[in-house]
């Protein structure tokens, strides 16, 4: 019986390596090390950023945009260069270690705080205008009409932000804090509803990943996977 089941194993062993030896030596040493160190894409399952990243997106990653990382490891071989205001930023989470989507609100030695939602970044206010209707209306209501919309410019930067006036959050007033060197202050453009650094705290500059570039697909989660035509190839903002 032991010899029949060693036998049936070599059978089997000889079949993959002679039919898929090629595709799994391809797999291992070309698409692994390029996913992990050049380019890669992220589906996103939650809605921490509406209205810029929507859920059922498939956003494609630049992940030389900070480093040219050894392959499977957060080992620095060339820096690149550092994140930005305004970036859309795929990173670690200081928490659990969570592969995240945020935006980079605050770099090292900036002093952040929010007051009602109004984002203030060494003392200067951001100021909001009007968010044209077409960043948002591929929402799924009831949400979208319980949320108030708007462009926020602060620090030389413009992108879309949310508040849902009825959910009840403490994370609508925060600081003022200074960010320590080395560290960035990260959160999601739906400001009432995103885990970031108001609850993780600051976040290492050896846990960024890269920087999301565009929508590649996108597919309505919460409507039977319908495909959201008008977001495919979309650049992020």
């Amino acid at each position: 019986m032991i010899t029949t089941l060693r036998q049936l194993t070599h059978t089997i062993y000889s079949y993959i390596k002679k039919e898929w030896g090629g595709t799994i030596l391809f797999m291992l040493f070309i698409i692994v090390p390029l996913k992990s160190s050049i380019a890669d894409t992220n589906w996103v399952p939650s809605g921490s950023m509406n209205p810029t990243i929507m859920e059922g997106d498939l956003v494609y990653i630049d992940k030389l945009a900070y480093d040219l990382r050894l392959p499977l490891t957060l080992k620095s071989l060339k820096h690149n260069s550092d994140p930005q205001h305004g970036d859309i930023a795929v990173l670690f989470s200081p928490e659990d270690n969570t592969r995240l989507v945020k935006r980079v609100i605050g770099l090292p030695n900036d002093t952040i705080e929010l007051r009602n939602n109004h984002l203030l970044i060494n003392g200067i206010a951001a100021t909001y205008t009007r968010l044209e209707t077409e960043t948002y209306e591929a929402m799924e209501e009831p949400l979208r009409s319980l949320a108030q919309f708007a462009d926020e410019k602060v620090a030389g930067k413009t992108h879309p932000v949310m508040s849902v006036p009825n959910i009840p959050t403490p994370l609508r007033n925060f600081g003022p804090i200074t960010i320590p060197k080395g560290h960035y202050f990260v959160m999601g453009d739906n400001r009432d509803n995103s885990k970031d650094s108001r609850i993780f705290g600051v976040v290492e500059r050896k846990q960024f990943v890269g920087k999301a570039e565009r929508v590649v697909v996108s597919m309505n989660f919460l409507d039977k996977y319908q495909p959201r035509f008008n977001r495919f190839f979309q650049a992020l903002n």
